[in-house]
């Protein structure tokens, strides 16, 4: 599938980009600013910055050929777009100012201001900008690597298993079908109820609704962390029947005889203690976690996190350093709004910086966006600053309550913006 998309946006012009990238990386080895991840993040820094610095003076480590718009895959996991329309070749979105290099970090060096690559060799910088994600760990729950993609289990979380979301889903007829949301930190905390939503409303269309039922596990002590949106999506979760299971956290699956394992947690009297469900349909949110050539670095915090201040995403130790989104310590919600809010102050003082102008001034306020997506043109669109909690919405309504506006503006224009605007 993928192969057939590359040769449709022309395979010589794409061959000739990647060829040029490895060589120019392999006869360059230093540069002004290194960028570790070419993810939302990691191009909304790297291109406006690769323009201002000049041809070259930027590298951006990133070892994905393809890009993926992952706020698009509760989309398509609920049959709501294609595919096809979530990703582009990454040499087509990062910068031509900018050097890619199509390799993965396996370590950063802040004293030595090197970043090694998989390859053995090592890059160094004047400044660092790591924008690296967070790993996705299907193992981190028992049975689940080997079910995942068979067994009527998926997750809207990976492209290669998103697209089995919708094609399980449509084979239900009866029984439960489970929606699950684990305990650690993970990006788009949303995502995980947004396709239950989506699935009760293909079973209502599908007239078997009556047959199904729909149940959301989390791990968590409520539905969601601002009070305003989760007082909001109790009320909706309640409306469609959608049973909500707070403290419940997966930790197996058995695949072949379709049946999960939570374990309860809380302090409760059944805290502690197991439930096994079966299913028919099993969308599951993975744990994630840093990634171990971050959380191993020195650039990182207790918890693995490159460590940074959260109001000028300057690292607390390298004042060289800096950091943003999903791999950064900053305590909001992972998700590309954030990353786009974070984006415009990391330039301004990093810029500033370079420049020799001053030291960090623009902050950053926790600033983070989550579309809670109800169902077909129905959305929830949940505006707030991760630091205090505080609502932070945008539009003149209510933004707690379902609304058209709102699914066109995260179905149809965002997308747009995010190809056309954020990444360059």
């Amino acid at each position: 599938m993928l192969a057939a998309k590359f040769a449709s946006r022309s395979s010589m012009s794409q061959s000739w980009g990647r060829l040029m990238s490895t060589v120019a990386a392999s006869s360059s080895s230093s540069y002004k600013l290194v960028v570790v991840g070419g993810g939302a993040a990691g191009l909304a820094v790297s291109s406006s910055l690769a323009n201002k610095l000049g041809r070259n003076e930027v590298a951006v480590i990133e070892p994905s050929p393809v890009h993926y718009q992952q706020p698009l895959f509760t989309f398509v996991g609920g049959g709501l777009k294609d595919f096809n329309d979530t990703y582009r070749p990454t040499t087509e979105v990062v910068s031509p100012n900018a050097q890619l290099i199509p390799q993965a970090a396996t370590k950063i060096d802040p004293e030595s201001n090197t970043v090694t690559l998989s390859d053995g060799s090592t890059v160094s910088y004047e400044y660092l900008v790591v924008a690296a994600g967070i790993e996705l760990n299907f193992g981190g729950i028992k049975g689940l690597q080997d079910a995942i993609g068979k067994n009527g289990v998926a997750s809207n979380y990976s492209p290669k298993y998103v697209q089995n979301t919708y094609e399980f889903l449509q084979n239900v007829t009866s029984g439960n079908a489970l929606f699950t949301m684990p305990s650690t930190p993970i990006k788009c905390a949303g995502a995980p109820q947004k396709i239950a939503y989506l699935a009760d409303e293909l079973f209502r269309e599908k007239g078997i609704r009556d047959r199904v039922n729909v149940n959301y596990y989390t791990a968590l002590g409520k539905i969601f962390a601002v009070d305003k949106y989760a007082n909001a999506m109790t009320a909706i979760a309640k409306s469609r029947d959608v049973n909500v299971n707070l403290f419940h956290d997966l930790i197996e699956v058995d695949g072949p005889a379709k049946k999960a394992t939570f374990k309860i947690l809380g302090d409760g009297a059944r805290a502690g203690d197991s439930v096994t469900v079966p299913y028919e349909f099993l969308h599951v949110t993975p744990p994630m976690k840093p990634f171990d050539f971050i959380k191993n670095s020195k650039i990182a915090n207790a918890a693995g996190y490159v460590d940074v201040n959260q109001a000028t995403l300057q690292h607390n130790k390298y004042s060289n350093v800096y950091s943003l989104g999903d791999c950064s310590s900053l305590p909001t919600s992972k998700t590309a709004a954030a990353a786009a809010a974070q984006s415009k102050v990391l330039k301004h003082n990093l810029l500033a910086q370079i420049r020799g102008e001053s030291t960090p001034s623009a902050e950053y306020t926790g600033y983070t966006s989550c579309p809670l997506v109800t169902g077909k043109h129905k959305l929830v669109l949940a505006e707030f600053s991760g630091y205090t909690g505080t609502p932070q919405e945008t539009f003149f309504f209510n933004q707690a309550n379902e609304h058209a506006f709102s699914y066109w503006l995260t179905a149809d224009l965002l997308p747009e913006i995010y190809w056309n605007s954020m990444l360059k």
